[in-house]
């Protein structure tokens, strides 16, 4: 809110102060919005105060609620309630569980555990520029057949990335990709353009499966896509958002919460990649290959 908004009657109440603590304040800033409220369990876009603060990792904030109220095993989104949600993070004790409470199912432990080991494994590396296509159940070199694409023949690899990377919208950068074999499937980058998310790209790999492609925008963020069986089936998504829609599956809010702030992860989870470092996404894949001139842009190309 801006300092004006405080101003506006409308504005407090449609942004609902105690929910801004939830996910922005301290512990002692939530208590004392929460004691000026009338429900602490007040719902705002599908969710309350309590559901944010555990949604954006905020457990301090999360004892404050508590504490005045708020109930932890509420059901919310798609069956999902605070406390259950809280299974899934790196503090799953911080609610006590009341007799009958609905806990994690054996698939769903199994996805947390997965994205926990994932992300740690990822690690944190520089990734803006990036554009990637992550693509289920097919390899590396069906994907370069699908693309008609030819292997980069060069003495002096590093010296060709330098130059992609000295010259990144020049058409021999935005055509040179990496394709890598990634346990699930496999995943086409390119870290200095966006070629590697462009639609064209995407609707050839996703041929009787699926795609997850994405452009690290330095100026716009991120942007992603979902292509389907060579359908456009998402358009300027923005994975690793953080944020769930009340709308969502229960499977998607999972997936949501488990990689906030975790783009290129995300990607990868919805695709159902498991790559087990962050080589394909760093300047080191498998093989570069050079694409054929195309309008890879185009969304029906």
């Amino acid at each position: 809110m801006g300092w004006r908004s405080w101003s506006d009657l409308v504005e407090v109440h449609a942004r609902r102060p105690l929910n801004a603590a939830a996910e922005w304040g301290s512990a002692d800033v939530v208590a004392e919005s929460a004691a000026l409220v009338d429900d602490v369990d007040a719902e705002h876009d599908g969710r309350t105060a309590l559901w944010i603060a555990v949604q954006a990792d905020k457990p301090d904030n999360a004892r404050a609620l508590t504490a005045a109220g708020a109930n932890p095993w509420r059901p919310m989104m798609a069956g999902w309630s605070p406390g259950r949600l809280s299974l899934a993070s790196r503090t799953p004790g911080l609610f006590t569980a009341p007799s009958g409470a609905q806990g994690l199912s054996q698939a769903e432990s199994a996805t947390v555990t997965e994205a926990h080991r994932f992300i740690d494994a990822l690690g944190n590396f520089h990734y803006e520029g990036l554009s990637l296509c992550c693509v289920a159940g097919i390899d590396a070199a069906e994907a370069v057949r699908r693309l008609e694409a030819t292997a980069v023949v060069h003495d002096d690899p590093e010296s060709m990335v330098e130059d992609c990377w000295d010259d990144s919208l020049g058409e021999d950068a935005l055509l040179t990709v990496g394709v890598t074999d990634v346990p699930g499937g496999c995943i086409v980058s390119q870290p200095w353009a966006f070629g590697a998310s462009t639609p064209g790209v995407a609707r050839r790999l996703s041929t009787g499966t699926v795609c997850y492609a994405m452009y690290a925008n330095p100026k716009s963020g991120n942007q992603g896509s979902i292509v389907r069986d060579g359908v456009i089936a998402g358009w300027d998504l923005h994975p690793g958002g953080g944020w769930s829609a009340a709308d969502d599956s229960a499977e998607e809010i999972l997936r949501t919460y488990l990689y906030q702030n975790k783009a290129v992860a995300y990607c990868c989870a919805y695709a159902g990649l498991k790559p087990r470092d962050a080589r394909p996404f760093t300047g080191q894949p498998d093989l570069w290959v050079q694409l054929p001139v195309r309008d890879y842009w185009a969304h029906n190309s």
